[in-house]
């Protein structure tokens, strides 16, 4: 059964559609806690930052490739919500051809220059061969990446928040099996827990799309789907590069943290990952509820319902705001744990730094819930260009303020670079929301009135 987001109370219809979507994402962290935990706990401290000291990378890289799969989304979605069949295969078909070309030139230049990447993030040289191994396979597992975030976005673009949950929970069981039998038995270091999440992801974007092929019409595409129409292969490549190149931006910000990070040893490394990891549980349920609110306001623009746009956003703002005090409490309970549940032996420098790092973040959780459904609500009605400038401004107070402050307050003048970041691009997409919506007001009064 598929939500449909163009009738019922949007507070409902929201929750109902993100909850899978939240779960997908819990269960798609477990691919990167798996290997920082299994690693840390039975290779060593210096295997975690080995992992840690390139995490960064590649989340820039899974950045890039979830803000263009959520462009093409936004595209399938408008399309649904015009409900033209037609547009809607042709836009899966072209979504698919540009992920290919995507895959084909991201894997050949990383795999080209991964000790260059290494270097770059100015990794210790004790752990820089660890590093360079996990960061050449987590590479070249590119495709199965896009793969299984391009079926899911797909989807989540119909309509279908489910399918993806029930994919990752039986290939994240395996990711955990996978990990343990590669590192202990086998011995495989850190490579074995980089195989692991490459495959494990790669199984679990097949079933997800041949499920999805099996469930909805709309998958089975047909030789004339491939047939170019330069419209929609426009639309699609506009937007999803942009969304991508604006998801890139922000993460940019954060390879300069991690490098400043990084120069400060092996133990702030350490600690910095593992605080990081923790975090990445309620940056996964902000992503959830943009997948979300993407889906819902790129139907709803495509049939033309403002008035559910606006109820929408209310609605999405509330959950958001009721999740950022969760994960707050949540963070809160975990963190004098973190050190312990990371590293077998951890020293006693690891705690001070995870510790630093949730007492700065956590009271800006409401403010990174705002940037979320506010960046998302305008992208979906097409307008690109408020967000890209956020992104700018994201950008550059995340890099002088971690370069500037770090170099004044050390390790927690870095890390309250992100919460600068995040009250900038507030400052862009909450005035170019309220004007938009004045506008569509400003419209449907002259509308009423004529």
């Amino acid at each position: 059964m598929k939500e449909n987001l163009l009738n019922g109370k949007p507070l409902k219809t929201l929750f109902l559609f993100t909850l899978p979507i939240i779960g997908g994402n819990i269960f798609q962290l477990f691919y990167t806690l798996a290997d920082t935990l299994i690693v840390g706990q039975t290779i060593g401290e210096n295997a975690l930052a080995a992992v840690g000291s390139t995490s960064v990378f590649i989340y820039f890289i899974l950045i890039f490739i979830q803000g263009m799969t959520n462009g093409f989304s936004i595209v399938l979605a408008q399309a649904a919500g015009e409900k033209d069949d037609e547009k809607i295969m042709k836009s899966i078909a072209s979504s698919i051809i540009i992920s290919i070309l995507f895959i084909a030139v991201v894997t050949a230049i990383t795999l080209i220059f991964t000790n260059d990447i290494v270097r770059l993030m100015k990794t210790p040289e004790e752990i820089s061969k660890d590093a360079a191994i996990y960061l050449a396979v987590i590479m070249a597992g590119t495709g199965a990446t896009v793969l299984y975030n391009l079926s899911s976005n797909i989807l989540r673009a119909l309509g279908d928040s489910k399918t993806p949950l029930i994919t990752l929970v039986f290939s994240s069981v395996l990711n955990v099996v996978l990990d343990i039998a590669f590192i202990v038995p086998l011995k495989m270091g850190v490579a074995g827990a980089a195989i692991a999440t490459v495959l494990a992801q790669l199984l679990s974007g097949i079933l997800c799309f041949a499920i999805g092929v099996r469930k909805h019409k709309a998958l089975r595409l047909t030789k004339a789907s491939f047939k170019k129409d330069k419209s929609i292969f426009n639309k699609n490549f506009r937007l999803s590069m942009i969304m991508g190149f604006q998801m890139s931006i922000m993460c940019i910000g954060q390879l300069v943290m991690q490098a400043s990070v990084n120069n400060l040893g092996t133990v702030a490394i350490a600690g910095y990952t593992a605080a990081t990891k923790a975090d990445q549980l309620s940056i996964l349920v902000n992503n959830a509820f943009i997948a979300s609110i993407a889906s819902y306001v790129a139907q709803n623009f495509g049939a033309r319902r403002m008035d559910r746009i606006k109820e929408g956003t209310k609605a999405a703002l509330i959950i958001t705001e009721t999740s950022a005090i969760i994960m707050i409490l949540i963070m809160m309970a975990v963190e004098p744990f973190l050190a312990d549940i990371f590293v077998s032996d951890p020293s006693p420098e690891i705690n001070d730094y995870i510790r630093t790092f949730f007492i700065i973040t956590l009271p800006f959780y409401p403010v990174l819930a705002l940037l979320s459904i506010f960046r998302t609500t305008v992208q979906s009605m097409g307008n690109s260009r408020a967000p890209f400038i956020a992104c700018i401004v994201e950008l550059f107070a995340r890099c002088i303020a971690s370069i500037v402050l770090g170099s004044i307050f050390g390790y927690a003048g870095i890390i309250f670079s992100s919460p600068l970041a995040w009250i900038g691009a507030d400052s862009i997409v909450i005035p170019a929301y309220l004007k938009m919506m004045r506008k569509f007001n400003a419209v449907t009064a002259t509308q009423q009135y004529m």
